[in-house]
């Protein structure tokens, strides 16, 4: 099935809108609405897209096919490079579509800094891979594909803030932990609650999910709570796994954010029935697209190490590398490397679910003031799948013939997933070497949630801006709260530092090629590049619309 944008006649809107349209059409040099009559004539959009009815009809008649469909539909979307027909960039100004770097001084009718949403960057590609494709398809991004920020929107170079793009490997079962702490701090903030109003009396409660301490927690007698103990999270004590701040909570809240700011994609649950970026074009991403993008990208295989490849006769190691690996793992735990980057915790329940079953972590409302419902998006017909069981990707016959799941989470014997994340998913401050000329989330300018270290040995460099080429220089940046382990790892002897460095390099991203994971296909392999786009197809002429009309598009199904 084929989704495409086609040319449809503006539908009813403001006169303050039609004004804005009018004036964009108009113009060459800052209007891009025009052209679009032109690519129209020789080229289509790109994107597949589906609907969210679509995906709804087949969860009700086939989960396991919802499931696949959504995956297979967002590895597209993932993947494909979206043109100006698809909505692809925005009215940057002066004629451009896409920016690297903020633009406040681009504030005419329709451009950069006029946008809605308030833009803070971008666009700066055409596809995700763009950004994500170090290592392996879906890995990290190098520091020439830094994100460029002006969270202020000042306009000022020394206001500008990086971002390094990470690898999407295991980002579901990230979310699914944050869901699980979330619900173990909350059950605890209502036992507080209760035993406070119960006994008239204030009480104290550690705050602590899978093993891991957010401080305390105060209840009193009238059930108001004293937050002011708590740590590592929000007041309202929801773990927000993603963003180098930890500040979003859901897969698919981060991806709609991204769509529009790094692609100038705007779903419609994020502007509704509107062109916030006066590209022309409404409606970019559906509900629907959202969906399959946060399933593909939940549905992301777990990391793998080294010495488990090792094991399987999928990789070569020495028998100093696995000594270096195994006297790493004592040196990690010995520099206090492991009180923060904990290597394992574990899901009660393996099920992901979009959207989720948990209230917390999902939207009660659209950023556009929609109701999901009103969508078909409810919980009641949510896509799910088992991250212990149907991980996609990364199933490998080996030599013997014997077949292993790779991509999914293993099972400990209490029945429990382990996720070997290396993070504790809670907010640090390292310290003000590292801190930020602007403090964007008001969670503090050198305060950062735990980067997982799975991964790490594929997806240098490190740090949130990319700073750190190496480990080691790493670790140097760490202060503030991990300035204890950062010391301790400087008394290391450099053959101890080097054994730390490979435990921490032991960990890599694993993609292997369909057609390629028989036998003795090379698991390991060099960085991929993004996905060349495909020649456009060409069509018989389109007239060009009046001169005294607005252009406008609008996906439309063919």
């Amino acid at each position: 099935m084929i989704y495409v944008k086609n040319k449809k006649q503006l539908p009813t809107r403001t006169l303050t809108s039609l004004l804005v349209l009018f004036a964009i059409s108009q113009a060459n040099a800052s209007g891009l609405a025009s052209d679009l009559n032109q690519s129209s004539q020789t080229n289509e959009p790109q994107l597949e897209h589906i609907e969210q009815s679509e995906l709804n009809i087949l969860v009700n008649n086939d989960p396991a096919a919802a499931f696949i469909t959504a995956f297979e539909v967002g590895d597209e979307l993932f993947e494909a490079p979206a043109n100006e027909l698809d909505g692809a960039g925005a009215n940057v100004g002066e004629g451009q579509r896409f920016a690297k770097f903020p633009r406040m001084d681009l504030n005419g009718y329709g451009e950069w800094a006029t946008h809605t949403p308030a833009r803070v960057t971008g666009p700066n590609s055409q596809a995700c891979i763009e950004c994500h494709f170090q290592a392996v398809s879906d890995g990290s991004g190098p520091i020439s594909g830094n994100n460029v920020r002006d969270p202020m929107r000042s306009g000022q170079i020394g206001d500008f803030i990086t971002r390094q793009p990470p690898h999407i490997f295991g980002i579901g079962a990230k979310q699914k932990l944050a869901e699980e702490m979330t619900a173990e701090l909350l059950a605890i903030k209502a036992a507080a609650i209760a035993q406070a109003t119960s006994y008239n009396t204030m009480v104290t409660k550690d705050l602590i999910a899978k093993n891991i301490s957010f401080g305390k927690i105060k209840a009193n007698p009238d059930g108001s709570v004293n937050t002011s103990m708590v740590e590592g999270v929000d007041e309202d004590l929801i773990v927000k796994p993603l963003q180098w701040k930890g500040v979003e909570l859901s897969i698919r809240s981060f991806v709609r954010g991204a769509e529009n700011n790094e692609i100038g994609l705007q779903a419609t649950e994020l502007v509704g029935n509107y062109d916030g970026d006066y590209d022309g074009i409404i409606n970019e991403i559906s509900v629907g697209d959202i969906t399959a993008l946060a399933i593909y990208q939940a549905g992301q295989p777990r990391p793998v190490t080294k010495t488990e490849l090792a094991d399987l006769g999928l990789m070569e190691l020495s028998y100093q590398e696995r000594a270096d690996i195994l006297k790493g793992k004592d040196l990690f735990n010995q520099v206090q490397c492991a009180s923060c980057h904990v290597p394992t915790l574990y899901l009660d329940d393996s099920i992901f679910s979009e959207p989720s079953q948990s209230a917390t972590h999902r939207d009660a409302l659209f950023p556009n003031g929609d109701s999901p419902a009103s969508h078909g998006l409810t919980p009641a017909n949510a896509i799910t799948f088992d991250l212990a069981a149907d991980m996609p990707d990364n199933i490998i016959t080996l030599p013997n013939g014997n077949v292993v799941h790779l991509g999914n989470f293993k099972k400990d014997n209490y029945g429990r997933t382990s996720v070997d994340i290396y993070s504790d998913l809670k907010r640090h401050d390292l310290g003000y070497e590292i801190a930020e000329s602007v403090d964007e989330e008001g969670t503090g300018a050198s305060v950062f949630i735990t980067q997982p270290l799975w991964g790490a040995g594929s997806t240098a460099p490190y740090m949130h801006d990319g700073r750190s080429p190496t480990i080691t220089d790493a670790v140097m940046n760490h202060g503030g709260d991990a300035a204890t382990s950062r010391s301790l790892f400087k008394q290391l002897s450099p053959t101890y530092k080097q054994a730390l460095v490979a435990y921490v390099e032991n960990h890599i991203l694993l993609l292997a090629e369909e057609e390629e994971a028989a036998a003795e296909a090379p698991i390991y392999s060099e960085p991929v590049a993004p996905t060349e786009p495909e020649a456009p197809t060409y069509s018989e002429p389109v007239a060009p619309t009046a001169p005294e009309e607005p252009v406008y598009f609008q996906r439309t199904r063919r």
